[in-house]
């Protein structure tokens, strides 16, 4: 039975990783966020599909990037690995048992997934801003354009639109700038070169419609959350785009879903991995709103984990919030690593029984000091543990597997095709057309002994003209069907549009 995020009943933890105890994730306190560090290849990706699985067995669906190209094997039962044989021997797992789980794959680019889409107006002009690497100054016209673009009920779907409201500013300046604020032809021609730019990257294959559905990633699957994994691999040679989509991401999920308080799990979680890319080159204002949505999301049901090399490598004001954390080894050879060892091992509730700062450098592949929130809200004092084997295959998907999951996934037909409705584009050539045609015509002169010759080649080519634009009129009101948006366009915390229930 599949059913859509909803309180369910009280679900069971497994141990995620054994110390002097087993350890548990308290599902109740899973929203309080989490982090994952450690130096490379110190095991965090086979702590991470730990934990996923471990979520995706108490009812909560998922979201993790793929950067590697090696989680797509969650899906397979495990088995058959020397080295995962190795670790249940030592832990004395006599009863595990592999299984796979339930996946769904997404792709910004569509091609390892469910094409994954937002549109313009969607997304905002603050996180636009940020992908295409504008000034404060640039910011601040783009800004402006997307208010003239909602008080005129212009609807910005793809990138198509965005050139099109540039290149009406750029022979409008003197109207827009009126109410709206200054704004220069060199300004705008820089935002649109970053624009192209961003469409030389993929940029026109995000933006689009149809976006995506909430609920399409907040499935749950015969009593098991759904894992939605993000192809991030080819994603990672744009990384504004991976991290802003993550961020968009985040914002909709707080913007859209209710308030609901405690819950015994919660709705949805959202993996954040290479997660120093949230915060490299972000303004300050994007990064005051983040910490703030991080700070509140939990209220809606959500929580956000963040897999990074250096704990260091996150605000503190971010860092602050993690509640369950997994850190693994630490290399320190430089002052400015060893200054980070000591900062992660400060961040734990130490225990009399661990020197924290001297574990993290000599903690081997797979083992983590752990401390996580117990059922009151209260960390665990840090502990050296074992960091328990994946269920699922370690092995990825040979692409045609993962082509066959595509297909064979309820959602296959809903988002592969791209719509090319109505919108700014095409609103503001209309405009243009009609513009036109209201101009009076020049005066025809009269004469005494009108030619019978026929029409010069220039009057009949005007003479269609305004044939054409009658009839493209006429064309485009026909099928102009359900495109206009509301009256009053309200933004979220991080600028992205409130889209109306």
């Amino acid at each position: 039975m599949t059913t859509k995020y909803s309180r369910m009943a009280v679900p069971i933890s497994s141990p995620v990783a054994k110390g002097e105890t087993d350890i548990f994730i308290e599902p109740s306190m899973a929203n309080r966020h989490g982090l994952i560090a450690g130096s490379t290849g110190t095991g965090k990706t086979v702590t991470l599909r730990v934990l996923v699985e471990q979520f995706s067995s108490m009812g909560i669906p998922v979201l993790l990037p793929d950067i590697k190209g090696d989680l797509s094997g969650m899906c397979r039962p495990g088995g058959g690995n020397k080295k995962i044989e190795e670790r249940t021997a030592l832990l004395g797992l006599k009863d595990f048992s592999y299984e796979g789980y339930p996946v769904r794959f997404w792709d910004l680019y569509g091609k390892e997934g469910h094409p994954v889409r937002t549109t313009i107006s969607e997304m905002g002009p603050l996180l636009l801003s940020r992908i295409l690497g504008l000034n404060d100054t640039q910011a601040g016209i783009l800004s402006m354009l997307f208010r003239y673009a909602d008080d005129q009920q212009l609807l910005l779907i793809d990138i198509a639109d965005l050139i099109s409201l540039i290149t009406f500013a750029l022979e409008n300046t003197a109207e827009i700038k009126g109410k709206y604020g200054n704004m220069t032809p060199a300004s705008l021609g820089a935002i649109q070169r970053a624009i192209l730019t961003l469409e030389e990257q993929g940029g026109d294959l995000f933006f689009g419609e149809p976006s995506l559905m909430l609920e399409d990633i907040m499935e749950v699957r015969d009593g098991k959350g759904t894992i939605n994994i993000l192809s991030a691999a080819a994603l990672m040679k744009a990384p504004k785009i991976y991290s802003t989509f993550l961020l968009w991401l985040l914002s909709e999920l707080y913007d859209s879903l209710p308030e609901v308080g405690d819950m015994e799990k919660p709705k949805f979680l959202l993996f954040f991995d290479e997660a120093h890319l949230l915060f490299s080159d972000t303004p300050k204002a994007l990064e005051e709103k983040i910490v703030q949505i991080v700070r509140l999301i939990r209220s809606k049901g959500v929580g956000v984990y963040f897999i990074t090399q250096n704990p260091g490598d996150i605000p503190e004001d971010v860092l602050g919030q993690l509640g369950n954390r997994v850190q693994h080894a630490l290399r320190a050879t430089t002052p400015g690593e060893m200054r980070a060892v000591k900062t992660a091992a400060k961040s734990f509730r130490q225990n009399p029984k661990i020197d924290t700062e001297k574990v993290i450098g000599e903690l081997g592949i797979g083992e983590a000091l752990i401390s996580v929130l117990d059922r009151a809200g209260v960390p665990t004092p840090v502990d050296r543990a074992f960091v328990y084997p994946p269920h699922s295959s370690l092995s990825p998907l040979p692409v045609a597997d993962i082509q066959a999951e595509i297909r064979s996934s309820p959602l296959f037909g809903k988002y592969e095709m791209m719509i090319n409705r109505h919108s700014a584009a095409e609103e503001l050539t209309k405009r243009q057309i009609e513009s036109e045609a209201q101009k009076p015509l020049p005066p025809v002169r009269t004469q005494a002994k009108p030619k019978t010759t026929t029409p010069s080649p220039t009057r009949r080519k005007n003479t269609k003209d305004v044939g054409d634009v009658v009839s493209t009129i006429a064309v485009r009101t026909a099928t102009h069907i359900g495109t206009q948006i509301g009256k009053e366009i309200v933004r979220g915390m991080l600028g992205s549009w409130l889209k109306k229930k």
